[in-house]
């Protein structure tokens, strides 16, 4: 193998729900190779062996980062750990891939890219619904020009149902409901929209669900600094769920709307996207195909050679920035907040 091709040692820090998705991603990657999983559950490290039988497994992912036997790690852990396992990586020499958030805190994601700018490490988080089919498909058409210029985005997931009692309902493990979700949709809005941001506002509402803690319903704006307007909302009280996407542009508009195909769980299936136009005909459009696993050669083919990635450190830091400005305002029951952006 050449050192242009050099084999990248990859350990899974964490093997949850998306454990056998990294772990397949690897297997299909050109230049690297699953050599080591972590995880305090038996049943989890016997997944993880079920694909690939070779690899080294640790209870202790301290142990494991100390192995020598990675040169990547994938930190599947919840939120509140991000910072502390990406810190203990990139203090030894080894590049991450973060799950969604980076961080809690913008102050944490500076710190940790700091580092791993001091130590020529790769830092980046795995924006997986940057790579979702009705995702990809509506970029495009926005792309090409077919809504004319993007002036209201809006973006919505939830609906009418109980939240789990996981860590993705508690606000101290998760960061809340803007940060569970707000890390996929805001990201994509930033894809979509490049200009400068002026103003973010939040809303955290608690009305029912009482046995977790984070908001039932939660909103977040942003003012772009043409006027455009984009909004997230993540709801556990919707008993009418708005579209997935709806999108103003002026000389068109494109819908998605959920699969009732997919029944309680619509996040499951692509959405499917309609565009409008104004002389009052639609289209319904099928959704592109996407390369499987791609964020995953792209950080493949960075390390190796430095090939620029379509996913950086610095969009998912200003990421957190948004979402942490939203509760910023939130606590001030919606009081507009400039947030610190590097965009």
């Amino acid at each position: 193998m050449s050192e242009s091709t050099k084999e990248i040692r990859v350990g899974l820090l964490a093997y949850g729900a998306i454990g056998d998705e990294h772990n397949r991603a690897i297997g299909a990657t050109q230049g690297m190779r699953l050599t080591a999983v972590s995880d305090t559950n038996p049943e989890r490290v016997a997944a993880a062996k079920a694909l690939v039988p070779d690899v080294t497994t640790f209870s202790d992912s301290t142990q494991m980062l100390d192995s020598g036997l990675i040169d990547l790690v994938i930190v599947s852990t919840p939120p509140n750990s991000h910072y502390s396992w990406a810190k203990e990586s990139l203090n030894r020499g080894i590049h991450v891939i973060l799950e969604k958030p980076m961080a809690l805190s913008v102050e944490h994601c500076d710190e940790l890219m700091a580092l791993a700018a001091s130590k020529n490490l790769l830092l980046v988080v795995y924006q997986n619904r940057r790579f979702d089919t009705d995702f990809v498909t509506m970029k495009k058409l926005i792309d090409d020009g077919v809504i004319g210029e993007v002036f209201s985005y809006e973006s919505f997931v939830g609906g009418y149902s109980r939240p789990c009692d996981y860590w993705h309902s508690d606000v101290e493990v998760s960061g809340g409901a803007i940060f569970d979700w707000g890390s996929h949709f805001i990201d994509q809005i930033f894809a979509i929209i490049p200009g400068k941001v002026n103003a973010v506002t939040g809303i955290n509402q608690k009305r029912l669900w009482n046995h977790v803690t984070n908001a039932d319903h939660s909103d977040v704006s942003i003012t772009f600094s043409n006027g455009t307007r984009a909004t997230f909302t993540n709801s556990d009280l919707a008993a009418a769920r708005k579209p997935k996407f709806y999108v103003l542009g002026t000389t068109g508009a494109i819908t998605g709307n959920w699969d009732p195909a997919a029944g309680s769980a619509p996040a499951d299936l692509p959405a499917i996207l309609t565009v409008h136009r104004t002389d009052g005909t639609n289209e319904v459009i099928t959704n592109f195909p996407v390369t499987p696993y791609s964020f995953h050669q792209s950080v493949a083919d960075f390390i190796n050679n430095k090939t620029p990635m379509m996913v950086t450190t610095e969009q998912s830091r200003d990421v957190v920035a948004i979402m942490q400005a939203a509760e910023e305002s939130a606590r001030a029951n919606g009081r507009s907040v400039a947030p610190s952006l590097i965009r």
